[in-house]
């Protein structure tokens, strides 16, 4: 094998073959339900459940307790998220896309200063605050936490968070060791930025029709 190869994915050699299947899969529906959301379309949720399920139960195995949380509170909100996209405002409408109001950027504030002690928590209970990359571990869980909130209530600012958190994500997997998923956050930022746009062109198009 080439060098660069073994760079890349080297650290599979000692993986279980289902567990990579499984990652591929998981990366796969992840990227499928992030372009539905850029395209404000409802199978976000049932392709990011598929996603997030299979990561909880790969993520456990590997012991990385923010990533598992991270995509069990996705399933949870993404439940959540499905109810809100098809809520209906009034006999036609159902609920559109906006910005956040001062209250939710309150309950964003809360959302982000009570995911971080919870996983700090977590990690101290299980003495996995040991190293710098559990500190980088709850900060991308607590950005992630805000966005995945921020997205089931269909708010535009949704956006922001996963691109900061995406671009963490990236050299923080790979230092893990799992290049595949280092790779579907890479992919994940560019659908972000395209995602923000389109959602920001939705928000203008409305506006001009009120």
């Amino acid at each position: 094998m080439s060098p660069i190869f073994d760079f890349l994915f080297g650290q599979y050699a000692d993986y279980n073959p289902i567990d990579i299947v499984l990652e591929i899969v998981a990366i796969i529906f992840g990227l499928l339900s992030v372009v539905y959301s850029k395209q404000n379309n409802i199978l976000v949720f049932p392709t990011g459940m598929i996603s997030t399920i299979i990561f909880v139960y790969l993520l456990f195995k590997w012991e990385l307790l923010g990533d598992m949380m991270i995509n069990g509170y996705y399933f949870v909100m993404s439940v959540y998220g499905w109810y809100i996209w098809t809520r209906k405002v009034d006999e036609t409408h159902v609920t559109p896309i906006s910005t956040t109001t001062f209250n939710e950027k309150k309950a964003s504030i809360a959302i982000f200063l009570a995911t971080l002690a919870f996983v700090y928590l977590v990690y101290k209970s299980f003495g996995k605050w040991t190293s710098w990359v559990a500190y980088v571990d709850t900060l991308t869980t607590a950005i992630f936490f805000v966005g995945m909130w921020l997205m089931a209530r269909r708010k535009l600012e949704n956006w922001i968070f996963w691109i900061i958190g995406d671009l963490i994500s990236v050299p923080l997997y790979f230092y893990k060791g799992f290049t595949f998923t280092s790779l579907q956050y890479f992919g994940f930022t560019f659908i972000a930025i395209f995602g923000y746009l389109e959602w920001k062109k939705n928000i203008n198009n409305n506006r001009q029709i009120v």
